[in-house]
């Protein structure tokens, strides 16, 4: 067994893979920023609960009883823990890479997809674990019936050899993966170029030694050619075909292979997502009607349209949607619920920003309504070095030149004062906490 240190252990993808490390006898400590500036979380209690040690990270918490050193893609190359692990000459790798050698060791299913992916491999891990697979899982999303004091809920360590990973695109290391199956639910714009995204969608299906499941409806996927691949689709005909489709505020009915389902996430983009779970189950040669007595019991993932008011006259909701496609995906759902919406938005980090400004601006326009409005919050910035040349003014700049209202908050407290303005907040965004605080808050005051 070894002893492993996992520098940027707060972030989604890390905290699992530690998780995930101490459930094989392996010793874990880790240091994360977000830990140096709020030690008191939810995640580095969990973690500490679960026998990981965390330190400062600022280099003095790595020695040489340490046989590696995981660093998260976020940790800069002259960071203090790299240089010290440099000086020491202890092993380094980086998160993908890592994950990638554990995927090589299971019969896998890799979940990819510009949208859904958490969702899709928190859902498949959930079916899995109640129809008695006993999967593994490694995700990025936190599975709300996973969470103990000992689990932030995006891990499993099962008895099978069958392991769900969260397959992201954005480091590029997916071209490395080798899985058993592979899920591609869809392709849009998000961490890289559309046709970047595309090569790299084609290099894991082209890895994939046995089923390639993906989205027959998408379009930018039509490119997706191999000896496995098996489509389903709501609009278009294929194997695995949605009818009889009701979508309804809080959950959808359809039929599939003569056999009912209900999933309890709303829109048409989540029932893309449990589609995708459903085939692929009955790809490995589930029943459809196990699949469809135990897919109503998964209550979905942290901060994924999480509903924390709805007293029939308030609603406030709590979403991680962050790129253009998921915002486009939360606003159509919003449209069939409510009139006269708030939503509050924090765009996360000025790269990402920078990449899909044109994308944002296009995405609100088309989904703020007359008697909408749009809050935007300051760009998240989580520290590091990047070039700050872009801000949440320049957004709503192009969104109030559409002609819908928008505005940039800089205080959040400043909204408290008006709060009854509006009886529907959606608030989301991408990889900060607070944000959840924040809407737990607003539903607080509204309530």
């Amino acid at each position: 067994m070894a002893n492993i240190f996992f520098s940027g252990i707060g972030g989604s993808g890390m905290s699992s893979l530690a998780c995930f490390a101490v459930e094989g006898g392996h010793t874990v400590t880790g240091s994360d920023r977000m830990f140096d500036k709020y030690p008191e979380t939810q995640l580095s209690s969990t973690l500490a609960s679960k026998g990981i040690r965390i330190v400062p990270q600022n280099g003095e918490g790595i020695d040489s009883s340490f046989d590696v050193v995981v660093f998260s893609t976020a940790v800069e190359d002259d960071h203090p823990e790299k240089e010290r692990a440099r000086k020491l000459r202890i092993p380094m790798t980086t998160r993908p890479e890592y994950l990638s050698k554990i995927v090589s060791d299971y019969r896998t299913v890799a979940v990819a997809g510009t949208s859904g992916k958490s969702t899709i491999a928190g859902m498949l891990a959930f079916m899995m674990k109640k129809i008695g697979l006993e999967p593994n899982f490694i995700g990025g999303g936190r599975v709300k019936q996973f969470k103990t004091d000992q689990n932030p809920g995006n891990f499993l360590a099962g008895k099978s050899d069958i392991l769900v990973v969260e397959a992201c695109e954005s480091d590029g290391f997916i071209i490395h993966y080798r899985p058993s199956h592979a899920i591609i639910a869809n392709l849009t714009l998000d961490h890289h170029s559309i046709a970047q995204t595309a090569d790299m969608f084609r290099a894991l299906s082209c890895n994939t030694t046995e089923k390639v499941l993906l989205n027959g409806d998408d379009p930018n996927l039509s490119f997706i050619n191999v000896p496995g691949k098996v489509a389903f689709t709501i609009d278009t005909a294929s194997p695995y075909r949605a009818t009889h489709i009701e979508y309804r505020h809080f959950n959808t009915y359809f039929r599939l292979g003569g056999v009912n389902f209900e999933t309890l996430l709303p829109g048409k983009h989540n029932l893309y997502n449990a589609l995708s779970a459903v085939a692929l189950l009955s790809e490995l040669g589930t029943d459809l009607r196990d699949i469809a007595s135990v897919l109503p019991g998964f209550q979905g993932i942290d901060r994924r349209f999480d509903v924390l008011l709805n007293d029939g006259n308030n609603i406030v909701i709590d979403d991680y949607a962050h790129n253009p496609h998921k915002i486009a995906s939360l606003m159509d759902t919003m449209k069939n619920m409510r009139r006269r919406i708030c939503y509050i938005f924090q765009p996360h980090g000025y790269a990402p920003t920078r990449l899909m400004k044109k994308g944002y601006v296009d995405a609100f326009s088309s989904g703020l309504r007359e008697d909408d409005h749009l809050i935007l919050l300051p760009i998240y910035y989580a520290g590091g070095t990047t070039v700050q040349d872009i801000s949440s003014e320049d957004l709503c700049a192009g969104v109030s030149k559409k002609g819908k209202s928008a505005e940039v908050l800089h205080k959040r407290s400043d909204l408290y004062a008006g709060i009854s303005k509006w009886n529907t907040y959606v608030v989301f965004g991408a990889r900060d906490e607070t944000l959840s605080d924040f809407a737990e808050e607003i539903a607080r005051r509204l309530s």
